[in-house]
Parts: C-alpha cells; sequence; structure tokens
C-alpha cells in the first residue's frame, strides 16, 4: 500500500492534486503511473482510496474512489507529555516509535531539571508524519510547542474527564503500574520527567493536582525509554477493547 498523507483534503472530494514533494515521491521514487492505487489520509481519522490519473512529478493528479472515517480509531485517547533529553535523536525515536504504537498527543515539557530549554517543532514533525505513514495510521499525533510543566498542569487539574498520571523516580509506597491506576477506554494524560527526574516541588504540584504516582518498573529507565514503555503499556491495557 502507496499511503501519502493529505491534511487538506475534504471528505466529499472527487479528485485531489498532491503536493509537489508527494508527488515527486510518487512518480521519480516510487514509480507510480496512471492507473496505480494510492491510499491517502487526512490525519484526523480519514482514509481515502484513490487511482492516479495524471502522473506529474510535480502535480500528480488522483481520483478519488472510496472514503472512510474514523479509520483504524482506538478505544482510547493517550496524551504523553514528556520532559525532552539533550540528544536530540532520542527524542525523535521516541516520536517514531510512540506514533507506531499509538499516541494523540505530545507535549515537550519544560521542567525543574530540564537540559534541553527548546525544541523544533518543524523537524519533529516530520517525524510524526512518515512514522504514521509507516505504520498506515489515519490518525497523525498533534505534537504541541514546548511549555512548563506547572502551566500544563493549571491546563488540566480540573479536567473530570482525565486520567492523570506522573511517572517519577522517587520511591513511594503508593505508585501503581498503569494496569492499576488507569481503566480501559480512558482519556489519559502520563508525564515523564527529565534524566534528573522531576523535582520534589515538582512531584508535589502533581499530586496535589490529582496526578496518580505511576511505576514502570523496578529498573530505571532514560527518559525516551520510560515514555515509549508507557505508551505500550496503555496499548496494552486496551487491546481487548
Amino acid at each position: 500500500m502507496h499511503l501519502f498523507y493529505t491534511p487538506d483534503i475534504q471528505s466529499d472530494q472527487k479528485t485531489y492534486q498532491l503536493s509537489e514533494e508527494e508527488s515527486k515521491h510518487a512518480i521519480r521514487v516510487l514509480r507510480l503511473r496512471v492507473g496505480d492505487s494510492v491510499s491517502l489520509v487526512d490525519g484526523i481519522g480519514g482514509f481515502f482510496e484513490a487511482e492516479i490519473s495524471d502522473a506529474h512529478p510535480k502535480r500528480t493528479q488522483l481520483g478519488i474512489l472510496s472514503y472512510r472515517s474514523d479509520y483504524k480509531k482506538r478505544s482510547y485517547r493517550l496524551h504523553i507529555a514528556v520532559s525532552p533529553t539533550k540528544n536530540i535523536d532520542r527524542v525523535e525515536w521516541f516520536l517514531e516509535k510512540a506514533t507506531e504504537i499509538g499516541i494523540d498527543e505530545i507535549t515537550p515539557l519544560l521542567c525543574d531539571h530540564s537540559e534541553r530549554k527548546e525544541v523544533k517543532l518543524d523537524r519533529l514533525n516530520k517525524i510524526v508524519v512518515a512514522a504514521s505513514k509507516q505504520s498506515l495510521k489515519a490518525y497523525v499525533p498533534q505534537l504541541n510547542p514546548m511549555i512548563p510543566l506547572d502551566v500544563l498542569v493549571d491546563q488540566v487539574k480540573n479536567d473530570p474527564g482525565l486520567t492523570k498520571g506522573i511517572a517519577h523516580c522517587e520511591t513511594e509506597s503508593d505508585k501503581r503500574f498503569i494496569s492499576e491506576g488507569f481503566v480501559a477506554n480512558g482519556n489519559y494524560l502520563l508525564l515523564i520527567g527529565p534524566e534528573g527526574d522531576f523535582s520534589p516541588r515538582e512531584i508535589e504540584r502533581c499530586r496535589a493536582a490529582g496526578f496518580i504516582p505511576i511505576s514502570l518498573g523496578e529498573s530505571r529507565l532514560r527518559t525516551e525509554t520510560a515514555a515509549v514503555f508507557a505508551c505500550a503499556e496503555v496499548a496494552l491495557l486496551n487491546r481487548s477493547c
């Protein structure tokens, strides 16, 4: 299946023109020709079957054959807010793997112990889109600008429909595994701290705002590993739903 990301397509369209970049990829790289079948996704659940009517390397024309909404929609919603690592390659690895597993929203966090103070979203968005296409997903995760942890906590502290968790390294007797703290078919927000962990102040602030202390096991995990592991655990919790 040849899949193209077309965020500007409308559900009732009968024809569509690929962007110059996607046209070049289709015709020069994939060597597609008139009559070949392709698939399109709009990033919000729309899945289109189409056929090439004009194989132009700068403006490939397609005829839309069919449309499906909510394509492979999951039974849950997952938002992971994570403090980016100093090594941006590890951030990109997390984004790629989390997108492949299944995630809806990602927010880079600025924490007390954060080593990276900013991220460039253009490059990271390309990673997310490429991973969505590779894993044949019609939903492309939303990648938010970096914000301070305190701002995010203020935004969500009064949301009654949101299950909130914080995965930190401090020893606490009331930590729970994701399978114990989260219920299936939920709307989840999980916080993953920087390489130096959340500060005691941040942990207390999150607990006061209703965040559940979450355990990711006995091993001390790297930030990006913890985030991917948490994403996989949520997927497993909802696997039979």
